[in-house]
């Protein structure tokens, strides 16, 4: 069977389109071949590297592969009379990332079936994997394997069949827990991916396009990848062939302990191209142990919009390394406003561990209680400063805007930064929501060649406030060899490094 994408034009088909590896299947479908293989000796992969230098898997398999389960999920897809290969995403297709990390099956509008469609209700069968936690029958898998679901079945190796109770489904995460109603049933042995390296081989077990306890193999290739859209997970990136199906099924350390759920790849065809991501099973294991005891998960909110460094913002804010998350936006009333947090700040760590970039800010504050306090070190006016926040809650969390001072003074060309700006009209500021900055009306020279556009809004330089072009000519002129600008841009805040030299 064919993987299944969606083509906007051949130049959209050019551009990487990141998948879940769910499978959608029709109603047509052909059961997968079963092939039935001699036992082979239960040798864990670590002991058969060490006496001969290469892996040998089939220990493994042995011992945990029947702890592996086939999903099938049952959904009603809302039918389109334009549909192409899947059911259009529910996303605005100007977000910009509307060709990236669509779910491949298993998120409302991605059904199986061909094009056309009279636009009635008809019911699809989503599959995915998922793998046994406890032998009383908690089973761990994707929440976009079992999202909407009107039926779950849950395949064991030995093809008994059970209808699966979904306890609890987690979307920031992507992980969903299902109970069946079973005793002493296989069940994986969990490790800790903290201890894993890149370079180190991984196993995986899953259903790629409905064929069962299929076994693929690769190493780790990244740890810790934050991908677009998905900002509380540290991903676990490898290269061990991933396809739609796999969804939810576990990855494998060479000692046979589950270090990961494979949720996604990185495709330009829809198959497998040597990008794919697994949630880290530590991760998983709280969202699990939370859906189990309360139905939800609470995660900590900061109430900040952060940017990753480079070493042009580090040298104008007199860092020596880019290092930390820069603060490009603060929400009004949020918890880091009333902590003392401001655009500029470059938050460095948080209650004593150091925060490395941006990507890992948003998973160390989602791990924080709300309602406890935080102590956040952050690098302001080229010195460091620790400040008490108490964190609150995500389901709370509000869009930024931005709010300061007044603007004076006329339009005006700043020759050294390449932009001619003037004030904005009380029209624009009620538009806007903005109280303060200046509009960029052309753009060459340094602010052209980092990206400045006209219709940008300059609101700060180098984290102080702007209130007049004779400011930002003052400032600008007073300048080393690199300044950040602080500009809005749409709905979206961003430090843009300029090179002045």
């Amino acid at each position: 069977m064919k993987a299944k994408i969606l083509t906007r034009s051949a130049v959209a088909a050019a551009v990487a389109v990141a998948l879940s590896a769910g499978y959608v299947a029709g109603h047509n479908n052909v059961p997968a071949p079963q092939v039935i293989a001699p036992a082979q000796a239960a040798m864990m992969p670590a002991e058969a590297a060490a006496k001969t230098g290469i892996p040998d898997f089939s220990g493994l398999v042995e011992t945990y592969g029947p702890a592996v389960v086939n999903i099938s999920a049952k959904h009603v897809v809302k039918q389109t009379s334009n549909r192409r290969n899947m059911n259009q995403v529910p996303m605005d297709p100007d977000d910009p990332f509307y060709q990236f990390f669509k779910r491949f099956g298993g998120m409302p509008g991605f059904g199986g079936g061909g094009d056309g469609g009279s636009g009635a209700d008809r019911p699809s069968e989503g599959l995915g994997s998922g793998f046994i936690v406890s032998s009383d029958g908690y089973i761990l898998t994707n929440a976009h394997v079992v999202d909407n679901a009107n039926v779950v079945t849950v395949k064991l190796t030995d093809k008994r069949e059970y209808r699966a109770k979904v306890i609890g489904a987690d979307k920031q995460s992507d992980v969903a827990v299902l109970k069946i109603d079973a005793k002493d049933l296989p069940v994986v042995k969990i490790g800790d991916p903290n201890g894993s390296k890149v370079g180190q081989w991984v196993v995986a077990i899953g259903s790629p396009y409905g064929f069962d306890n299929t076994v693929t193999s690769g190493i780790i290739s990244a740890k810790s990848r934050s991908l677009p859209n998905e900002n509380y997970t540290p991903f676990i990136q490898t290269d061990v062939p991933v396809n739609p199906g796999n969804s939810g099924g576990p990855l494998f350390n060479l000692q046979g302990e589950v270090i990961g759920i494979n949720s996604m790849i990185y495709s330009q065809t829809g198959g497998f191209q040597g990008l794919s991501f697994a949630i880290p099973i530590n991760e998983a294991i709280k969202v699990k142990d939370a859906l189990i005891k309360t139905g939800h998960v609470d995660r900590g909110r900061l109430g900040v919009t952060v940017q990753g460094m480079n070493q042009t913002l580090a040298n104008s804010f007199g860092m020596k390394s880019p290092q930390g998350a820069l603060v490009s936006s603060v929400e009004p009333g949020g918890p880091a406003a009333k902590g003392g947090l401001q655009p500029g700040d470059v938050i460095t760590a948080l209650n004593g561990v150091p925060v490395t970039d941006s990507t890992s800010l948003p998973s160390q504050v989602a791990g924080l209680s709300p309602g406890t306090a935080a102590k956040v070190t952050v690098w302001r006016d080229k010195g460091s400063k620790d400040l008490s926040v108490t964190i609150g809650a995500l389901k709370d969390a509000k869009t930024a805007s931005a709010k300061a001072g007044s603007d004076d003074g006329a339009s005006a060309q700043d020759a050294r930064l390449g932009v001619a700006v003037r004030p904005l009209t009380p029209e624009e500021k009620q538009n806007d929501s903005l109280s303060r900055g200046l509009l960029v009306q052309q753009a060459g020279g340094a602010a052209a060649n980092a990206g400045i556009q006209p219709g940008d809004v300059i609101l700060a330089v180098n984290g102080q406030p702007v209130t007049s072009v004779q400011q930002l000519k003052t400032m600008v002129q007073h300048a080393g060899d690199s300044i950040a600008l602080l500009i809005q841009r749409d709905d979206a805040q961003i430090f843009v490094p300029v090179d002045l030299g």
